[in-house]
């Protein structure tokens, strides 16, 4: 336990040290931003800490900046799984509106006191597609949508059938219709449902049927779009590529190859290919998760650029044009400018209230709060933007549309 407690600091020290820093980096670049933030700050901040010069207001005495430019929303949401139990692994997280809240978990586990620092169970590991019965979840509550203030407003429960493991959930921003497009990893199926949840009008893959073709999938793990509705899934945890659809779902072309994992350079070979999204220039950014890399390609998989970041969980492109990533060793939120260059990050490791272990995905709703998929943990968390914080801190709205030429 002594050796564990020791790792620990050092990680905590580490992470420390890289805010610090990349915060140091990145103070003149976003002092302009800084200028336009809310007028409220922190009597730290009008003393000339350097905390003013980044933009993140401190308390007057004491704190530990676990949350970065946000301060935690407690106890949202509600624990919708009944007494003894709470929620499992969170795949995926969605804010649609501020009372419209997406949360796409892995049924019910029982309830385990929080430890200190390090969780005593790493709730993905509790799932469908294991082997072992006793890691098969309570299998209810898997799709759930939440209002602002956290109370459960739909529960998809008719739908549970349809689902193994739960990993991504997402709208189309160029979609009128608002339709939900679940990802599945577990069974090997991609489902697009009506904003309701009342009619599944398309479903990509076999039912826990992996392969390797035009109609199977390997693990799917994303999913991004063109403008004219045509998009590409991340192929996968098994597989190796990303495949590109027309918007009805018809197969168009694909690329990737299995590289050598954690070890791979050569362009266009993946190992867990765990994200992917589209820029305004109609570029593809691929999560390419063991190699500890983002991959940039043309629209037709020809490769373009590449920058390495730690172990890339979750990628999000923001409307302002600027990638963020989700890592999920380091438990950090990075920002990046669409060449690769770090621009702030902030994230502190634990389960305590505010830290993080393994964010697969975040969203952003229409007044920046920020929701936070906490795939180890078993949870998901709001954060809401501190008063007079620099904007440009904040993680982005997301991508509303893309151009409509080539």
């Amino acid at each position: 336990m002594a050796k564990h407690s020791r790792t620990i600091g050092l990680m905590a020290t580490l992470a420390a040290l890289a805010v610090g820093a990349v915060a140091c980096s990145s103070a003149s670049s976003e002092s302009a931003a800084a200028a336009q933030a809310p007028a409220a700050q922190t009597t730290a901040q009008t003393q000339g800490s350097p905390w003013a010069t980044l933009g993140v207001p401190q308390p007057e005495k004491g704190g530990a900046d676990i949350t970065g430019p946000y301060t935690l929303a407690a106890n949202w949401p509600e624990n919708v799984c009944g007494a003894g139990y709470q929620g499992g692994s969170v795949g995926g997280v969605f804010a649609e509106t501020l009372d419209r809240v997406f949360v796409f978990q892995r049924g019910c586990l029982p309830v385990i006191e929080p430890s200190e620092v390090v969780p005593e169970r790493n709730a993905s590991g509790f799932d469908l597609s294991q082997k072992d019965p006793a890691r098969h979840p309570r299998w209810d509550h898997i799709l759930l949508i939440y209002n602002r203030d956290g109370k459960l407003v739909e529960s998809w429960e008719q739908h549970n059938k349809l689902f193994v493991r739960p990993h991504r959930v997402k709208i189309n921003p160029n979609d009128r219709q608002k339709h939900v497009w679940l990802i599945d990893d577990g069974a090997h199926s991609i489902y697009k449902f009506t904003n309701d949840g009342k009619t599944l009008v398309m479903k990509l893959g076999e039912f826990r049927v992996p392969g390797k073709d035009q109609t199977h999938f390997g693990r799917p793990t994303d999913v991004a779009w063109l403008p004219n509705g045509d998009f590409f899934v991340s192929d996968g945890y098994t597989n190796t590529r990303v495949v590109k659809f027309n918007q009805d779902g018809k197969y168009l072309l694909e690329w990737g190859q299995p590289g050598e994992a954690g070890k791979e350079t050569r362009p266009s070979y993946f190992n867990t290919v765990h994200g992917v999204v589209v820029d305004n220039q109609r570029r593809v950014y691929v999560g390419d998760r063991a190699n500890r890399r983002v991959q940039v390609f043309d629209e037709n998989g020809k490769y373009l650029n590449e920058w390495y970041t730690h172990f890339p969980y979750y990628i999000y492109m923001s409307n302002d044009q600027h990638l963020w990533v989700g890592d999920g060793q380091t438990n950090k939120i990075l920002k990046y400018d669409l060449n690769g260059k770090l621009l702030y990050s902030w994230g502190t490791f634990g389960n305590m209230p505010g830290g993080i272990w393994g964010p697969h995905q975040f969203s952003v709703d229409s007044n920046s709060n920020l929701y936070i998929a906490d795939v180890h943990v078993g949870r998901v968390q709001k954060f809401v933007p501190k008063p007079g914080v620099n904007p440009a801190l904040l993680v982005g709205q997301r991508a509303s549309g893309v151009s409509t030429t080539n």
